[in-house]
Formats: C-alpha cells, sequence, structure tokens
C-alpha cells in the first residue's frame, strides 16, 4: 500500500503524462477537406448573402488547417474536383458530396487521404447560426470529432472563429494519431 502511494514500483510516467498512447493512424496522415456546405431551409428568413457564409468556413476552416497541418492537407483543388465529378454526384444522391459521409470517404480515399474533414454552416435566423463539422477516418468511416457550435453575433466574424477552432481541434487529434483531446498543445497556439 504504501508502496503505491509513494510510487515506488510504478512506472516513471504515467500514459497521460506523456501525451497518452497513439491512435492507430500516423501523426503524419493527410487529410482531405471538403468545402462546407449551406443549410438553410429552416431560418425564419433566407437571404441570398447566406451562401457567402460556407464559403467563409471553407476558407478559415482550410487556412487554419494550412498553418497547422501543412503538406498534410491533399490538395484543395483536387479534393474539390473530385467531389464535383460525376461519379461523386451520382454516390451522393445529387450534388453535395460534401454532405453525405460515403461520398466524403469516397473522395478522401482518391486523393490518398487517411483523414476526411465535412463542415456545414446552418441558419436558423439572422442572429443564430450554427456550424456542425466532423472529422471522419476513412477507412472505416469512424467519426471522430463530431463538433455542432452554435454561433450569435455578426455571423461572417462567429462562422470564421467557429472554424478556426475546430480546424484546431482537428489538427491535435490528427497529430495524436486519432485521439481527441480538449487541452490544446502548445503547437495549436502558433
Amino acid at each position: 500500500m504504501l508502496a503505491g502511494v509513494l510510487g515506488i514500483g510504478m512506472p516513471a510516467a504515467l500514459p497521460a503524462q506523456t501525451g497518452g498512447p497513439k491512435g492507430p493512424e500516423p501523426p503524419d496522415a493527410r487529410v482531405a477537406v471538403l468545402p462546407a456546405s449551406l443549410y438553410n431551409d429552416q431560418a425564419n428568413v433566407r437571404e441570398a448573402s447566406d451562401s457567402a457564409k460556407s464559403g467563409i468556413a471553407t476558407a478559415a476552416l482550410r487556412e487554419r488547417l494550412a498553418e497547422l497541418l501543412g503538406p498534410q492537407l491533399a490538395p484543395f483543388g483536387e479534393v474539390d474536383s473530385i467531389a464535383a465529378s460525376p461519379a461523386a454526384v451520382a454516390l451522393a444522391g445529387g450534388p453535395l458530396c460534401n454532405a453525405e459521409v460515403a461520398c466524403a470517404r469516397w473522395a478522401a480515399r482518391h486523393v490518398r487521404a487517411r483523414w476526411v474533414v465535412m463542415a456545414k454552416v446552418s441558419k436558423t435566423s439572422n442572429l443564430i447560426w450554427l456550424l456542425s463539422a466532423q472529422l471522419i477516418r476513412v477507412e472505416n468511416g469512424e467519426i471522430i470529432l463530431d463538433d455542432s457550435t452554435e454561433l450569435k453575433g455578426e455571423p461572417a466574424a462567429m462562422v470564421r472563429l467557429g472554424a478556426r477552432i475546430f480546424a484546431e481541434r482537428v489538427a491535435r487529434t490528427v497529430r495524436s494519431g486519432g485521439y481527441t483531446t480538449n487541452f490544446p498543445q502548445e503547437e495549436a497556439g502558433r
């Protein structure tokens, strides 16, 4: 009993102290980032400017992931082209490959990515937007991160901020091989 209290005979460091065990993916695995989709069918007011919010989310997500993961990212143009191909449209049952997990995984496999990132911006009112975003393991479709964040305030700024925060969680998770944490590491603050 006393040996356990004093730490005698215990390992030098516990897994949590050394960053924990690594996940089943290499920390430098390739990541495909699909363009964010927009959902505003249930908004109390639909406006032409709503469509810009998915573009803002896409740009913020990709910019932050490029800062954090750099060469691990599949080329965005290649991902976009595959996701918009006739085969992807057929698989998705319509033009939104970025809204269907099976299609997102298919597109990611075509760019040799082990991870795929999906995001959706939803408008409920002029004051409240929702960012839903996932990090998915391409091999088996396991959803590793599944975030849903209510965004209140000036829509463009809040969408940008929500996407950047999710990108930081994605980078931490990818670098740890698939293990999630809510505790930012120093490198995420760069």
